[in-house]
């Protein structure tokens, strides 16, 4: 077993595919490929399953990724150690959902770039209630989640923002035109929101439940692009954060109604592993993150 497999299988279980990995490794994808199955041969078992075009790992290649995180860790460790005050270099793997990718972290991705050009960084976006999970298999080395604040014994996290969520429709739309709503008002509309299991469509549920509504029409969508678009098309009313749909708004395409939705405590956080070493490559980019969103507060 060599290092250089060790290393490779890791960021291919970054990626999840042999391409991005190749690119981020400086190989060439056949190089890639014949390491993961040199490494797969050698310790009897298959660490990734290929579902058509999609890879994914096994229940043996998530074990694995556990075991030899500590080890290559250590190794990163040494070798800060010895290039101490030398330009960082060397990958950082970073995991968000959709909106946190869209309107949140590109503004962070190029601060640090701009001040670390030879660090590759390696993004995959995942769904928000999937996120921690990340950290725990090893799969990302940082964390973006959009949920209520998070406490967790074996996560560091850190709210950077709070995101406002309101209730947006097309202006031609029936309530848009009124300056107070009843909860009446929303009896027979159509709500556009993500999937259940989404921690905020947790919320809005518990929100309107609350207000004694739990009757609710639906149409569920995995992306906000897709809720934004069909609200801006008169389907529905969309629940969605502000940053998402500002520059619609400001066009007049969507209109926010005039409902506040109650003991709604939504933030942007940041977060790692807590036995995980951080890395001068990490705290490089948890304070470019700190710089980059608490400067919008």
């Amino acid at each position: 077993m060599e290092l250089r497999q060790l290393i490779t299988f890791r960021t291919v279980a970054s990626t999840l595919n042999f391409s991005r990995a190749a690119e981020a490794l400086n190989y060439v994808p056949s190089n890639v490929t014949m390491q993961i199955k040199a490494l797969e041969d050698e310790l009897g078992v298959r660490l990734f399953d290929r579902l058509g075009k999609q890879l994914v790992l096994t229940h043996a290649g998530k074990r694995f990724l556990t075991q030899i995180q500590s080890v290559l860790d250590k190794l990163d460790e040494a070798r800060s150690a010895v290039h101490d005050n030398e330009v960082l270099n060397g990958t950082l793997t970073i995991s968000a959902n959709e909106v946190i990718c869209a309107y949140r972290l590109p503004a962070v991705f190029q601060r640090f770039r701009a001040q670390h050009p030879g660090v590759r960084l390696i993004f995959r976006s995942v769904p928000n209630q999937e996120l921690k999970q990340a950290l725990f298999e090893g799969t990302a080395d940082i964390v973006f989640m959009l949920d209520e604040p998070v406490r967790s014994n074996g996560l560091a996290v850190e709210p950077l923002l709070e995101e406002t969520f309101r209730l947006f429709a097309a202006p031609d739309h029936p309530l848009a035109k009124r300056t107070v709503l009843q909860l009446d008002d929303f009896h027979g509309e159509v709500f556009l929101t993500n999937e259940k299991g989404c921690p905020y469509r947790t919320m809005f549920d518990r929100s309107f439940e609350k207000e004694g509504m739990d009757s609710i029409t639906y149409l569920e969508f995995q992306s906000a692009e897709a809720i934004k678009q069909c609200a801006i098309s008169g389907i529905g009313i969309a629940f969605l954060p502000e940053i998402v749909v500002e520059a619609e708004v400001e066009r007049g395409e969507l209109v926010a109604l005039p409902w506040q939705i109650p003991d709604l405590h939504v933030y942007t956080q940041m977060a790692w592993h807590k036995d995980k070493w951080l890395s001068p490559i990490m705290l490089s980019f948890i304070e470019a993150a700190r710089g980059g969103l608490l400067r919008e507060i």
